[in-house]
Parts: structure tokens; C-alpha cells; sequence
């Protein structure tokens, strides 16, 4: 297993590019007769998956708390991770739905400039709303697999749980509610049909609260009354509506281990929209690489 060594940053238009480095440590040093007179042939048989993770808003904290949860990831030797933070112009916490437009207004501009997204074969929008980007995206570099933390997590939910169990979101502010509500109804096709969906209970905090904007005994606390209200709903999957969530499963797990007794605690779903989107784009471009022509 890698361990992670070494970061070198690339600085774009004020946009920040994360390059994790991996060290394996390991060396195997096999020596054989050859021989040398032989005709030799290579061909090529394996590619790599670069997969970069997209902060729109411009807090470099928030992004170092998506890639702690990235190192907690089993990937295969041949997915590359990258990150990016959005330039200066963006905003810093992603609160609203002027924020929402905002960030993807820059972003937007910040890639067209500098042609950065030629290089990947995968991005993952890490914004836990209906963000423009991912259409966005989609839509002006088809070459990639695209997809947001919000529309990740979803189809791992369902895609985890049995057809009679129910899942829900636990988010930051109140304006949160309809938004992420109305999203998952649009996303799936259907306003009225979905029942699985339990619905989305919030914290009162902001994404940057998350990262030392509050004392984290408060943020426990309002997490774990958001979980239990969602809890009481009889859920079996809690996700975690924020970028900035990733790393607090364990806060959310004790609370149903509180109330539910421990093994139900242990077989309660918590969903990180990061690590999920990774395994959805892993799958992703191999499948585009399946069913595409290139």
C-alpha cells in the first residue's frame, strides 16, 4: 500500500493544481539471462486514470480536508488523484445560491483560460449543490467523465441499499433544504415517486465552519442533533451534504450507535460525496473507454 510523500502545487490564474505523489516503497530487483541477439518488441497494454477533484470555492482549507479524506482510499496503482482550489474571485464558503453561480462563473473562466482539463480523463465537482459546473463541464469537454459530490452520492445510495430502505442528507444552512430537495426529486426524474428519499436536515453551520471557523465541540453538537432528526426518520444511509463534512463519519456513526445499539451503528450507511464520486469516475472512464470509440 502507497504511502502519500510528497505535494507539488502548480499555481494556474490563481487557481491552485494539487499533485499527490505516491511512494511505494517497495523494489523487487529480478535479474535474468537474456538473450541479447533476440528480436524485441514492447507494446503498450495499460493506461493510467487521472481523476481531478475541483473545489469551486477558493478555500485552500477546504480542499486540504478532501484530500485527507482521499487518503483513506484503496485505489488502484493506476488512478492518479489531483486537486484543484478555485482562484481568489471565488467565493470562500458556498452558502447560497448566489454563491453557487458565483463560483461557477470564475471556475468556468479560470479553465478556458488556462486549458487545464485536457490532461484528465475524470472530474468531480466538490460541491455538495446542483451545481452548474458539472453540466458545464459535460458539456464543453465531452472527452471527460463528470460528475458533482451531490449527483455521487445519490446514485451510491441507491445503488447500496435495498429497494425498501430510505436515505437521507444531512447539509449545512436552511436555504439547503429546497435546494438539495428539489435536486435529488430532478435528478432521479420524478417529484412525487421517490419515497426512499427521507429528506434533508441541516446544521445551522456554514461548509467553512467545518475547518476551524468554530469551535468543533459545537460542530459535534449541531452535527449530531441534525443526525438524529434524520435518524428518527428511520434512514439507513445518512450523506454527508458538505464538501467540508469529509473525515466527521465517526461523529455521525455514534449517533446511530447511540440510538440504534452497535451493530445497527456499524451497518448504517455514511456516505462521503468525495469518495464516492472517486469510485463513480473510476468506473466512469473505464466505461466511457468500453463503449466509446476514441
Amino acid at each position: 500500500m502507497g504511502n502519500f510523500t510528497q505535494h507539488e502545487s502548480l499555481h494556474l490564474a490563481g487557481a491552485v493544481i494539487l499533485r499527490i505523489h505516491l511512494d511505494f516503497g517497495n523494489h523487487l530487483d529480478i535479474s535474468r539471462d537474456y538473450d541479447t541477439t533476440a528480436t524485441m518488441s514492447t507494446a503498450f497494454v495499460r493506461r493510467t486514470t487521472k481523476i481531478l477533484i475541483l473545489n469551486p470555492n477558493s478555500s485552500a482549507s477546504m480542499t486540504n480536508g478532501v484530500e485527507e479524506a482521499i487518503r483513506g482510499i484503496n485505489l488502484p496503482l493506476s488512478t492518479e488523484i489531483y486537486t484543484y482550489t478555485a482562484p481568489p474571485a471565488s467565493p470562500a464558503s458556498i452558502n447560497d445560491g448566489d454563491d453557487v453561480q458565483q463560483s461557477a462563473d470564475v471556475v468556468l473562466r479560470n479553465l478556458q483560460e488556462t486549458g487545464i482539463l485536457k490532461e484528465y480523463d475524470a472530474v468531480l465537482v466538490a460541491c455538495y449543490s446542483v451545481h452548474p459546473l458539472v453540466h458545464f463541464i459535460q458539456e464543453n469537454w465531452p472527452h471527460l467523465a463528470v460528475t458533482g459530490i451531490f449527483e455521487a452520492s445519490i446514485v451510491t445510495s441507491l445503488s447500496l441499499l435495498p429497494y425498501q430502505d430510505n436515505w437521507g442528507i444531512v447539509t449545512t444552512g436552511k436555504f439547503w433544504e429546497k435546494h438539495l430537495s428539489d435536486g435529488v426529486h430532478h435528478f432521479v426524474g420524478s417529484e412525487n415517486s421517490n419515497s426512499r428519499f427521507a429528506g434533508v436536515e441541516t446544521t445551522g453551520l456554514n461548509a467553512g465552519d467545518f475547518h476551524g471557523g468554530v469551535d468543533p465541540v459545537v460542530v459535534r453538537q449541531k452535527l449530531c442533533e441534525a443526525t438524529k432528526r434524520l435518524l428518527d426518520r428511520g434512514v439507513q444511509a445518512v450523506v454527508m451534504g458538505c464538501a467540508g463534512m469529509a473525515g466527521l463519519e465517526d461523529i455521525i456513526r455514534s449517533v446511530a450507535t447511540e440510538g440504534r445499539g452497535e451493530e445497527a451503528g456499524k451497518k448504517l450507511l455514511v456516505i462521503d460525496g468525495v469518495k464516492a464520486g472517486v469510485g463513480l469516475l473510476e468506473q466512469m472512464v473505464r466505461n466511457k473507454r468500453m463503449f466509446q470509440r476514441s
